[in-house]
């Protein structure tokens, strides 16, 4: 399967699951609170597809605009309700079901989430083990004494089972002063405490490598190179395929996103590669070329790199547990992931975010296309945190959305009343506005990404 089709199909798997669970917490409480179902669609705008089942004969329909979906309801607002189904109209419940229909769809994105956390976790999410290369000497993680050979145990008091679980504790950290990591240190069994500084993080760093900016790298061996590309700088310099790189400008290079932050820092310049060609130590300077990424300056050498397999191995672990333990870490990962989408969402209005950080369909259709690549394991991860983004996303106290919806309702629980028709009118158009400006910078943002 072509790349692209790869990412069609993947794309059109998550946003077909992460809809119909949405749109499925809507129905069944709404059933459950006795409000009749007109219809049920994947996809908004024309019906292609469409045909009637149960006692209400509600109809299930694929619209034209795979993009989302809906639940019309009986409601006398939108149309007139025949006198006996009147007490099911939606319009006619008390605001405390309307309020349970309405918050059903996000809260089973994150229901959803859980359980393919959970599923993961039964499975086993392949890693690597936390041990930590030499810190550059001007490097946070240097100034606070950690050295090549550690392994991280915890970070803020909370366990950490890979090097990926560092890579989140410390990103989750984002907007503190400083993260407490717990170490261990050759053949010790107490670990050492150690504080490594944020203050000097941009929010620049944050969106890129945010551990190799502190220092905290991941020891799986000397890099070595897959490809070197045709006509880049690396071919001139003379690098082979096969040749293992073991450090850069004096600094040791122990995986390939070292290499790569070295290199995207030194855009224009000159750097040394210290090489092992079969055996034999080679010193070969390669002037690093400068590129525009995302709208800054950053350089490239022009190789593809990969793990030293045997290292590799040796540092692998598997994080699993148990079915019940499965569940609680899947709740326990949806709640973390949950809160920090909402600080990230507040960062980004407060502009300690760059808007860089939202992403479109595009995006997405990319990204499911790479993580269906990578592998089940992957792809189900991806589900949740994009299910997990959808959830939050629409509790967003935005009109047109379920989180507007809910704001309706609590003026209701404090006025004593409904919302006018022209305040929820004049809310529409707000709402709409809004999510277009949303989905355009969205698409900008997509567009500078992919092309």
């Amino acid at each position: 399967m072509t790349a692209a089709l790869y990412k069609i199909v993947a794309f059109a798997i998550t946003l077909g699951v992460l809809v119909v669970f949405h749109e499925l917490g809507h129905y069944l409480v709404a059933r459950l609170a006795g409000v009749k179902v007109l219809r049920f669609s994947i996809g908004f705008g024309r019906m292609i597809w469409s045909r009637r089942f149960g006692r209400d004969r509600t109809e299930w329909a694929l619209s034209s605009i795979p993009l989302g979906g809906y639940v019309k309801m009986a409601d006398e607002r939108e149309a007139p309700v025949p006198f006996d189904d009147l007490p099911r109209a939606f319009n006619r419940q008390s605001v405390w079901r309307r309020i349970a229909i309405v918050v059903a769809g996000p809260l089973a994105n994150l229901f959803l989430a859980v359980l393919l956390f959970a599923g993961t976790y039964v499975a086993g999410i392949p890693g690597q083990r936390a041990l930590l290369g030499d810190p550059p000497p001007a490097s946070a993680a240097a100034a606070a004494d950690v050295r090549g050979g550690d392994v991280v145990v915890a970070v803020d008091g909370e366990p950490v089972g890979s090097f990926q679980e560092l890579r989140w504790r410390v990103v989750r950290a984002q907007g503190h002063d400083d993260v407490m990591l717990s170490l261990v240190r050759d053949s010790e069994t107490t670990p050492l405490t150690r504080e490594v500084s944020l203050r000097g993080m941009a929010t620049s760093d944050w969106e890129g490598n945010p551990l190799a900016t502190l220092g905290l790298r991941a020891d799986l061996g000397p890099p070595i190179i897959d490809q070197v590309l045709q006509g880049r700088p690396a071919e001139r310099a003379g690098l082979h395929a096969g040749d293992r790189i073991v450090a850069i400008n004096g600094q040791p290079m122990t995986s390939p996103s070292d290499v790569a932050a070295l290199t995207n820092a030194h855009p224009g310049d000159t750097l040394d590669y210290r090489i092992d060609r079969n055996g034999t130590t080679l010193d070969v300077p390669v002037a690093i070329e400068a590129i525009d990424e995302n709208g800054r300056r950053v350089g490239q050498a022009g190789v593809r790199l990969r793990v030293d397999a045997q290292a590799a191995q040796r540092n692998a672990v598997v994080v699993r547990y148990g079915v019940g333990e499965a569940f609680v870490q899947g709740a326990v990962k949806t709640w973390e992931l949950s809160a920090f989408t909402v600080r990230m969402l507040g960062r980004i209005v407060t502009g300690d975010a760059s808007l860089r950080n939202i992403s479109g369909p595009l995006t997405m259709a990319d990204i499911a296309g790479q993580s269906a690549q990578a592998g089940p394991l992957v792809f189900v991860s991806y589900l949740a945190l994009i299910s997990i983004s959808l959830g939050v996303l629409n509790l967003l106290p935005v009109p047109l959305l379920d989180g507007g919806h809910l704001l309706y309702y609590l003026a209701e629980l404090i006025k004593g009343s409904p919302v006018s028709d022209r305040a929820i009118e004049v809310g529409q158009r707000i709402g709409m506005a809004m999510l277009a400006v949303l989905m355009a910078l969205a698409l900008f943002n997509d567009v500078s990404r992919l092309f």
